[in-house]
């Protein structure tokens, strides 16, 4: 039949067409792509990730191989290797000092011994005698690192490396990563392995300010590089991608863990046997030598500089060493040569183990101005600023006083004022046993009374002692701070540094900043590599602060600070004495600046002893002779700064209630002579010495009734003049607490 057949013909003869109706050829190109649905027409095609994947790869191959014609290997003297840095003052003219003039001597590396370059072969780069320069896969890792924001890393093979220091200097972007690359193929073609080893040998930072395998032998071993053991080396080539911080004389752990992951990449390059590698024992390296460069008072401010640029991690040590930085501190040096001088001008009969800390900040941006850590670096390498501690004594007060003020307590609130008194099992006394009566906050903030503060620390809790105080700016892990009930009285023992900033978060009106003493680090093209100044942050009412700073400015105008007042402007602070006199303090601001001094005195075995009285100051309270050299640093310090007030207080209210505290014993009834208390205190009057409190709470001690000498007998001349009178005049004093033997406060938080 007609209908079943196969290839019908139409009407007009023509055969039709077999082909499905409806579609096109493809072509090349087909996106959007046709006939897809709504989502799968805009994903690309196979063809189209081919082509671009192509394109991508010819254009970037054609320009890796321009770029390779036109890149010639330089002279390595036209680089500079290891440009010293220079540190200057904050006016960044007056040089301060220098990190590493060039420690280099350049030997002839077949001299060596084989061990020493398979040492560096093994620990930096195993494939180094078969890759050509580069090694892709480290490399691609480090793009990867550098595109997460981590700080950029350098080249990850011993010939990038090589390049890095030999002929382009520090890398800073991915155009000097690329021609790094590129000089490393070139010079692996040019040069055999063993002349680009041997150049590495003789360029490579170790650590000790030693650049090169012969100064670094000399450095840690006090031998030639020729005379290297296998053991020394494998120690050597271990610490070299952080030297400073794996160095054995910092850090003995991290550097025998390098030491023997060394030997072992030995072992498996073929280096070493199994049985030479079992009789390997880390060597003991020489102590490093301290740099005359870091001498005097100045060298403190130079490990200062260096420890921030390390510890902020924005800056290597190869960096800071060898950058050829201009480096400007935040150190005045106007500032810096009279707190130098203030520090030394105690009398002559202060005790040879007297320690004075002393350090300035503005408040305004947490910047240290200035800073004496101690007489001389390379003689007494510790900083009293930064590393020794000691007890707060009454300077942590005012932190119970801000808990109070932001918990609602007015400065009007009252409190009973006798002594002693029983607190949770500790007796709490007054240094000068008197009875003030019911006493408002500002009457306890510039007498300095022990009991009113600690009834005030237990109704708004320890803990917000403690908070307070690591919001102003004191570490967390400062050693005794800890929510008990006596810790307003300072047993705390804070480092200076911290206390200046704590103390200038309250004169910036509660805004927080870190401190810092590198203003910025400037690289030889003149681009800012580092920036020290970091926002500040608003922890506290402003008002809340005012608060807290009028009653610290009663201290000054007519407290136990009073000495402060002869600065002749707006000043606030707070002396400190900590328990039997083992350390004293003042610190103190304007609106413009904090200075913090302290005085501590280290025994023998590193513990805090009484301070021994002198310069007519017995004993040796905060209102003596650190208030003493407060003033003298500031009268000067402050002349030509205009004169600032403190933002006004909060209008006086009314007591929300009226004191509860119950005596435990009879008061005492002998009231002050006149309305208002003295403004000084006695400089020679003994503390009390009682023991730890047992059940029965000790009877109060009389003042005593010598006559003190009030006046240093040489200069300063600022010392307290006046003759005291019947009225309590010292502050807190030796005696603050006696807390139980088991509970924290006792004794001695010495520092060493």
């Amino acid at each position: 039949m007609s209908g079943a057949r196969t290839g019908a013909t139409s009407s007009t003869g023509k055969k039709a067409s077999t082909r499905p109706s409806g579609k096109k050829k493809k072509s090349f190109w087909n996106y959007p792509r046709r006939g897809k649905g709504p989502i799968r027409r805009w994903l690309p095609s196979w063809r189209f990730l081919l082509a671009s994947g192509l394109a991508l790869f010819a254009l970037g191959a054609g320009v890796f191989f321009y770029l390779y014609a036109t890149t010639d290997v330089p002279e390595p003297e036209d680089v500079a290797l290891a440009q010293s840095s220079t540190v200057y003052f904050a006016d960044g003219t007056t040089e301060m000092g220098s990190f590493a003039e060039v420690d280099r001597t350049i030997i002839d590396a077949t001299t060596l011994p084989p061990h020493v370059g398979q040492a560096v072969v093994a620990s930096e780069d195993r494939r180094f005698y078969s890759n050509s320069g580069i090694d892709p896969i480290g490399l691609l890792r480090a793009i990867w690192n550098n595109v997460r924001g981590n700080p950029t890393q350098g080249g990850s093979t011993l010939t990038q490396q090589y390049v890095e220091r030999y002929y382009t200097g520090q890398t800073s972007g991915y155009s000097d990563k690329v021609r790094e690359v590129i000089l490393a193929l070139k010079i692996d073609r040019e040069q055999s392995k063993e002349e680009i080893l041997g150049n590495y040998l003789n360029t490579i930072y170790f650590g000790r300010g030693a650049y090169g395998i012969e100064r670094a032998a000399q450095s840690y071993f006090d031998k030639p590089a020729a005379e290297l053991t296998v053991s020394e080396s494998a120690m050597l080539a271990g610490i070299i991608p952080s030297p400073s911080r794996w160095d054995p004389a910092v850090d003995p752990e991290q550097a025998e863990a390098r030491w023997n992951r060394t030997l072992d990449f030995m072992v498996d390059g073929g280096y070493l046997t199994e049985a030479e590698r079992a009789e390997q024992v880390f060597p003991e390296v020489v102590e490093p030598q301290q740099d005359n460069r870091l001498g005097g008072p100045n060298g403190y401010l130079l490990d200062m500089v260096r420890s921030e640029l390390l510890d902020r991690g924005e800056l290597s040590q190869d960096m800071i060493d060898g950058g050829g930085l201009d480096i400007i501190t935040t150190i005045d040096p106007t500032l810096q040569d009279l707190m130098v001088e203030t520090a030394q001008s105690l009398p002559d009969d202060a005790p040879e183990n007297l320690k004075v800390a002393m350090v300035s900040m503005d408040p305004r941006t947490g910047a240290v101005v200035a800073l004496y850590g101690g007489p001389d670096f390379v003689e007494e390498p510790r900083n009293r600023v930064t590393q020794d501690v000691a007890q707060g004594g009454s300077t942590f007060k005012p932190f119970t006083l801000i808990a109070a003020l932001e918990d609602g307590i007015p400065l009007e609130q009252r409190y009973p004022s006798y002594t002693p008194m029983e607190f949770d099992g500790y007796t709490v006394r007054n240094f000068d046993s008197y009875n003030r009566g019911n006493i408002d906050l500002v009457a306890a903030t510039l007498d300095s009374v022990n009991t009113v503060y600690v009834q005030l620390n237990n109704e708004v809790g320890p803990e917000r002692t403690v908070e307070v105080a690591t919001r102003l700016g004191l570490p967390e892990d400062t050693l005794g701070l800890e929510p008990y009930p006596v810790n307003v009285l300072g047993a705390a023992s804070p480092h200076p540094l911290d206390m200046v900033t704590a103390y200038s978060t309250i004169a910036a009106g509660g805004e927080r900043h870190e401190s810092f003493i590198v203003a910025e680090a400037v690289d030889s093209e003149g681009t800012v590599v580092y920036s020290g100044q970091r926002p500040g942050v608003q922890e506290f009412d402003p008002q809340v602060i005012a608060d807290a700073t009028y009653a610290m400015t009663q201290v000054v105008e007519r407290g136990t600070g009073r000495t402060a007042s002869q600065i002749g402007r707006p000043a606030a602070g707070k002396t400190g004495s900590s328990q039997d006199y083992r350390s004293a303090w003042f610190v103190g601001f304007v609106p413009q600046l904090t200075t913090a001094v302290a005085l501590y005195q280290p025994g023998e075995d590193g513990t805090e002893e009484v301070l021994t009285p002198f310069g007519g100051a017995n004993p040796v309270a905060g209102s003596t002779w650190p208030t003493t050299l407060w003033t003298q640093f500031m009268t000067e310090a402050v002349a030509d700064l205009p004169v600032e007030d403190f933002p006004e207080r909060s209008q006086p209210v009314q007591p929300t209630r009226q004191p509860t505290q119950e005596p435990t014993e009879e008061e005492t009834t002998e009231e002050p002579t006149t309305e208002e208390p003295t403004t000084e205190e006695p400089t020679t009057e003994e503390p009390t010495t009682e023991e730890p409190t047992t059940t029965e709470p000790p009877t109060t001690t009389p003042p005593p009734t010598t006559p003190p000498t009030t006046e240093p007998p040489e200069d300063p001349t600022d010392d307290p003049t006046d003759e005291p009178t019947d009225e309590p005049t010292d502050d807190e004093g030796g005696a603050g607490a006696d807390p139980p033997p088991s509970r924290p406060g006792g004794g001695s938080n010495g520092s060493g």
